[in-house]
């Protein structure tokens, strides 16, 4: 039998799990195509860099308002009508995205995209409820294959749309024709996970602030929660300027940063199909917490750590040309606004890149574990009809974080220089680490007296 943190070796049932992860697959497709250009989406249409924040920001800060509800919503109503409206409402958001012809319409675009697209919680919700707690990280880990995957293929699809017609409308529209698969996958492939006599035990479930103060205000439930929100807000700090730490540190642009991404996407993949299973067996939920947050501080005091050595090709002059001609009217002020050095020439070498590509190792790993993890356990102190609430909040916080943690890091990042957050971050993540050790044990402690 099972135990609360799922460490035996259960079984999935694959022909239930398998359009899970297809329709995951092909939503986060849909989103990886979009997002290494939305930036630019916001520049053609003369965004200062602050509006060009905001429109980074519009989506998070929207989930963190939509989320918890949908979340709930599918609790009370099943998964299968959730996940059609979330992935409609994002099929929408990406057509008006190649449609709009103002920066409003831009961030209207991100925002009706985050009230309503909880496609990534609600499929959580749903993987939640086909497996029992011997499976359920790794089957959660399946939702984090999908997205490794889709960081490999979405990107690229992104560069090749741009490249080849020239137009930002196009990669948006191809975003929403992948989309729209998504919502066919849904219909035809996905049968309801959650039943109606479940449902019943979830009619009184609350929405909003209510949601969060009723999890959040549980002890048990309380310290998950704020720990996914503490390690992500780290950890997307580092996320969301690793591409300017690259500029500045190696001289990379656009491909070698896709590169970079490739690599991420390949470790992710391989960590959430072959491994997570295996260490969630051994360890058990709370050990792979422990784990993957101190392979993360190790990932990014390391990335702190790169040496100031730029990649064996690169010239200052042709960088800089490329840049402006990315954006001739808006790259000057940005590059101006964030206070951006690129490389001096004549330091040149391959030491930067190899020990960039190292850090990324322990990161890519440690990402690819906690989320899974932290779900998990938190979907075992909850009954079958709270997965959805639970899973939306944790989802919320997420996006809380993503939409504070880019502001923060750039902070440090210009006023103490381009290792700071890196290294603040890796330090950080070393005291979550050592709290979840205390924290955590302390919890097993106290169950095995009860026991």
């Amino acid at each position: 039998m099972a135990n609360e943190e799922g460490n035996t070796t259960a079984r999935l049932d694959t022909r239930r799990v398998l359009p899970v992860f297809l329709l995951v697959f092909v939503d986060v497709l849909g989103l990886t195509v979009i997002l290494p250009l939305l930036h630019l989406y916001a520049a053609a249409y003369g965004a200062t860099p602050l509006q060009i924040g905001l429109t980074l920001a519009a989506f998070p800060l929207a989930q963190l308002v939509g989320v918890p509800v949908m979340g709930a919503l599918s609790d009370r109503f099943g998964r299968k009508p959730l996940l059609l409206i979330s992935q409609a409402t994002t099929c929408l958001s990406f057509v008006m995205l190649g449609l709009a012809t103002s920066l409003e319409m831009v961030i209207l675009s991100r925002l009706i995209d985050g009230l309503f697209g909880a496609n990534l919680a609600t499929a959580q919700a749903a993987l939640s409820d086909i497996t029992d707690a011997g499976s359920r990280t790794r089957g959660l880990g399946i939702i984090g294959a999908a997205f490794g995957l889709g960081f490999i293929f979405g990107p690229v699809i992104s560069l090749l749309a741009l490249e080849l017609s020239g137009s930002l409308a196009v990669p948006a529209f191809t975003a929403a024709i992948y989309s729209f698969v998504s919502i066919l996958v849904t219909l035809f492939l996905f049968a309801e996970t959650h039943p109606r006599a479940a449902r019943g035990r979830a009619r009184r479930a609350a929405g909003g602030p209510a949601l969060f103060a009723r999890y959040l205000l549980r002890p048990a439930l309380g310290l998950l929660l704020l720990l996914m929100f503490a390690q992500q807000l780290i950890f997307f700090g580092y996320e969301s300027l690793l591409g300017l730490f690259t500029l500045t540190r190696l001289g990379f642009l656009g491909r070698g940063n896709a590169a970079l991404f490739i690599l991420i996407g390949l470790i992710l993949v391989v960590v959430q199909l072959r491994y997570i299973g295996r260490w969630s067996a051994k360890l058990g939920d709370r050990g792979l917490v422990k784990l993957a947050l101190a392979l993360l501080a190790l990932g990014l005091l390391l990335t702190g750590l790169t040496p100031d050595a730029p990649h064996p090709f690169y010239v200052r002059e042709l960088v800089q040309r490329d840049l402006l001609e990315a954006a001739p009217s808006q790259t000057e002020a940005i590059m101006g606004e964030l206070g951006v050095e690129l490389p001096p020439n004549g330091r040149n070498s391959l030491a930067g890149v190899l020990w960039l590509a190292g850090a990324l190792i322990p990161v890519s790993v440690g990402a690819g574990l906690i989320r899974p993890a932290l779900n998990s356990l938190l979907t075992q102190r909850v009954g079958p009809g709270e997965y959805g609430g639970i899973l939306g909040v944790s989802a919320a916080l997420v996006s809380a974080a993503n939409a504070a943690a880019p502001l923060l890091a750039a902070h440090a990042f210009q006023t103490h220089g381009a290792s700071a957050p890196f290294l603040a971050g890796g330090l950080l993540m070393a005291g979550l680490c050592l709290g979840s050790v205390l924290v955590l044990g302390r919890e097993t402690s106290q169950a095995a007296r009860s026991a």
